[in-house]
């Protein structure tokens, strides 16, 4: 593989799933097995592209599956992929290990401190993903900014902060200390203004096009919005009046092959044809993440089954049963429509839609 060439106009990461090894014994609350192999190379098929990967997110069932033992593993398997290959990647340091039933704000601070280790051992760019733990424990914003202010002093580099809505985890609801999504946008720029040289941006995922747009307007010179909003990707990308949002996107994971070509075509000016590329992908997008918001995981291994990025349909922790066999099926028919299924593909998916629809009796 050669040095993957970035993206020139916007930094783009796309948050990888992990391939379960399907004789592992991947049931609900078993530990983790994972194809190391099939994984590995879904990373880099998505360095060939252009991306960055952003790791051990949500994407690859973080906290929904991954237990931290396999985490751990990948965050060290990554990190030894991209030194080969000259790739980009950022890996999310959280606190997923701990079991305390009540932990304490020092506990909190502790497991981020471990996993801030293992990612910086790796060679990764730290992603402080949303501690479900500190959500749950804190009493309001200056928690949050006393266990954040002390990780981002300890960082050897500048780190990329992350907010994901309860949309995507119920757990994480009022996060930043309050429910009320101004006061907890005012909580995470007072964190930032005061911390800017530690941060190179954070990641919001909220699928508030218009929230994003302001939180963007607001942040200091040089720190950086990353959208994660999975619906208004094109135009938040695209940006406007100046302004435009850089990328850590889980659905760049099934549409990377047009996401790449989008982004190639931006760099080259091209708006018109980067929109063209991209307007197709919002209806796979919007179907993709549709309520519950959480199981979206289920549909990009579906899709990357059916375009052979891995030999079988099934997930860490049986997550495979988190859609109904019709969401699957119509997901396929966006695919195609969207162009994320190549010329090369589409054989192969047919057959493959074809093996579900006799396991499943879901008529295709």
């Amino acid at each position: 593989m050669t040095t993957p060439q970035l993206f020139t106009s916007r930094t783009a990461y796309a948050a990888a799933h992990v391939v379960a090894d399907p004789d592992g014994g991947n049931a609900p609350g078993a530990p983790a097995a994972v194809d190391w192999d099939a994984t590995l190379a879904f990373r880099r098929h998505l360095w060939s592209l252009g991306f960055g990967v952003a790791d051990a997110m949500d994407t690859a069932q973080r906290g929904m599956g991954l237990d931290w033992a396999a985490t751990s593993e990948l965050i060290a398997r990554s990190g030894a992929e991209a030194a080969s290959v000259g790739g980009l990647l950022a890996c999310g340091a959280g606190t997923d290990q701990l079991t305390a039933p009540a932990p304490t704000l020092m506990d909190i601070q502790h497991a981020y401190e471990q996993q801030l280790e293992t990612v910086e051992a790796a060679g990764a760019r730290v992603i402080l993903m949303a501690s479900r733990q500190l959500a749950a424990t804190a009493r309001g914003p200056e928690d949050y900014h006393r266990v954040y202010g002390e990780l981002l002093r300890q960082a050897r580099e500048p780190v990329i902060l992350h907010w994901l809505g309860d949309m995507f985890d119920p757990a994480l609801a009022g996060y930043w200390g309050s429910s009320d999504l101004d006061a907890a946008a005012d909580s995470v720029l007072t964190l930032i203004k005061e911390h800017a040289d530690r941060i190179d941006g954070i990641k919001v995922s909220l699928l508030d096009a218009d929230r994003e747009i302001a939180l963007r307007r607001a942040l200091p010179p040089g720190v950086r919005l990353y959208t994660g909003d999975d619906f208004h990707y094109p135009e938040l990308i695209r940006g406007a009046d100046g302004h435009h949002s850089d990328a850590l996107l889980g659905v760049f994971d099934p549409i990377a092959v047009p996401a790449a070509a989008a982004l190639r075509a931006l760099d080259a000016g091209d708006v018109e044809r980067y929109d063209a590329l991209l307007a197709p992908t919002v209806p796979l997008a919007r179907h993709l993440f549709a309520a519950p918001t959480f199981h979206y995981k289920t549909g990009i291994v579906f899709l990357a089954w059916l375009a052979g990025h891995q030999q079988h349909f099934s997930m860490v922790a049986g997550a495979q049963s988190g859609r109904s066999a019709t969401h699957l099926v119509e997901l396929y028919r966006l695919a195609v429509a969207a162009g994320v299924l190549q010329d090369k593909d589409q054989d192969l998916a047919a057959a493959r839609l074809c093996q579900f629809s006799a396991v499943t009796g879901v008529t295709v």
